[in-house]
């Protein structure tokens, strides 16, 4: 199981966020990790802009969008942001998609949240053969997409879902390189997620392993269980009012965001890992959310000796 670590825009630092994210990856790079996927939220600069320069300015590690909202743009206007981040890092992008939640898409926006696999699906229509270097003739209820694009030498960012619901998941394996998950236990993980998934992509003719599995939970290697799993419920408390991520938490019998958090010593963490593997899981974001240096150092250290591609 690949394992790989989690990124937030206004989580690396006071300064500018462009200087920050360079660090950042700089710093997971000579770590030995191989990838990262960063978040983007409403309110934060423009996720694939930050990344176009920080993958100019680091090499080698890769990077991920975890997720970016498909409402607030047009199909041919991400094609466009995404084949540019992957021409200036020489393919090493890929495009994590998602549908927000109402509370954002309506309250904020002002865009209706009704027919979600239908919006994502028409914007598929028009997103992918656009990131394919080919031309788009798609007409939907939702959205259209007519035209091409001409960005010559950039590679085609792999596309992941973040799809929760079984409709949503039998589309990424349909369509995609599969999905990315927040707070969905092992249990929900491997008799759901996987199975939906891989079920789908089977019965669509694509080949076995043409779609994966990557699940992103916070993580703190630490003694202090009780301070930690109180900071993850204060720190995560909105994840478990949230409709889709309150039926993955449900779902697995826990009571609150701080369950679904890997919280430990090092014994403790790794069989959490394993249950991750076990569970069909082939590729971990560790998402470190304790403020102690000495605790985001140790848990680091696990997760970088722990990965691999197994």
């Amino acid at each position: 199981m690949r394992i790989s670590m989690f990124g937030q825009l206004t989580g690396l630092g006071s300064g500018s966020p462009i200087d920050a994210t360079v660090a950042y990856l700089s710093q997971l790079r000579d770590e030995g990790f191989r990838r990262v996927w960063m978040s983007q939220l409403p309110h934060e600069p423009d996720l694939l802009t930050v990344l176009a320069i920080a993958l100019r300015e680091v090499d080698t590690i890769e990077a991920a969008s975890a997720v970016v909202p498909i409402q607030p743009q047009h199909p041919m206007q991400l094609a466009q942001r995404a084949l540019t981040v992957s021409l200036a890092s020489e393919g090493r992008f890929l495009l994590g998609l998602g549908m927000s939640h109402a509370a954002v898409t309506e309250g904020m926006w002002g865009i209706p949240w009704d027919k979600p696999v239908r919006r994502l699906n028409e914007f598929l229509d028009g997103l992918l053969p656009l990131l394919s270097g080919e031309k788009a003739d798609a007409t939907g209820e939702t959205v259209t997409t007519r035209g091409a694009l001409r960005i010559p030498g950039a590679p085609r960012p792999q596309v992941y879902i973040a799809a929760l619901g079984p409709q949503m998941l039998r589309l990424a394996g349909r369509r995609t390189a599969g999905t990315c998950t927040w707070m969905t236990g092992p249990t929900t993980l491997s008799e759901h997620v996987g199975p939906t998934l891989r079920r789908a992509a089977a019965e669509a003719g694509r080949p076995e392993g043409s779609v994966r599995v990557v699940a992103a939970l916070p993580v703190a290697v630490t003694d202090d269980v009780d301070a930690a799993r109180k900071q993850a419920a204060e720190q995560f408390a909105m994840y478990g009012t949230l409709p889709s991520y309150r039926a993955m938490l449900d779902r697995e019998g826990y009571a609150g965001p701080e369950d679904a958090a890997i919280i430990g010593d090092e014994a403790t963490v790794r069989d959490r890992l394993a249950e991750l593997r076990a569970a069909g899981v082939d590729e971990y974001v560790g998402a470190v959310f304790s403020s102690a240096p000495d605790v985001r150092e140790r848990t680091r250290a696990l997760l970088r000796a722990d990965d691999s591609d197994d």
